[in-house]
């Protein structure tokens, strides 16, 4: 994971309509990132529902907020209309911001090892810093959890 503080990496990728989204052209807003597995599996959709639920508030308070995953951008089109997703999400099939933030990592599940995204959440300030990071987040309570720092930090 990337530490608080530090500048966060560029990102230049493909949206789900295959648009070039770049984390620079949101400096002076703050943007949420989160990083997730796959579309469509359990905890990525209770994830991506979760942040669709609270959108309104993150738009009241001038909130961009990114999804990324390794997924094609059909996928993410498919993933978007059967949960109305309201939200930018990135395809990164090469890894390039998935491993510039340092969430390709190894897996264990059932005794087995394998290399995939750790679910992680960056919230990036208005000025392009790492300001807060929340790794192997729970999918159904991380929106949540991102509003409630910002309210307390106010």
């Amino acid at each position: 994971m990337l530490n608080t503080g530090v500048k966060a990496p560029e990102i230049v990728l493909p949206d789900q309509n295959g648009i070039e989204v770049k984390l620079s052209d949101f400096l002076g807003k703050k943007v949420v990132v989160y990083f997730y597995p796959k579309d469509n599996t359990p905890g990525c959709s209770k994830q991506a529902v979760a942040f669709a639920e609270q959108f309104e508030e993150y738009r009241k308070r001038d909130i961009v907020l990114i999804g990324i995953s390794k997924d094609s951008q059909k996928s993410h089109v498919r993933f978007i209309e059967k949960y109305q997703l309201p939200f930018i999400l990135l395809s990164d099939p090469d890894l390039k911001a998935i491993q510039d933030y340092d969430v390709w990592q190894e897996k264990k599940l059932y005794g087995k090892v394998s290399m995939g995204v750790v679910r992680t959440t960056y919230l990036i300030d208005e000025q392009g810093m790492i300001q807060q990071v929340w790794n192997k987040v729970k999918p159904d309570q991380n929106a949540t959890e991102i509003l409630s720092y910002l309210d307390a930090e106010k």
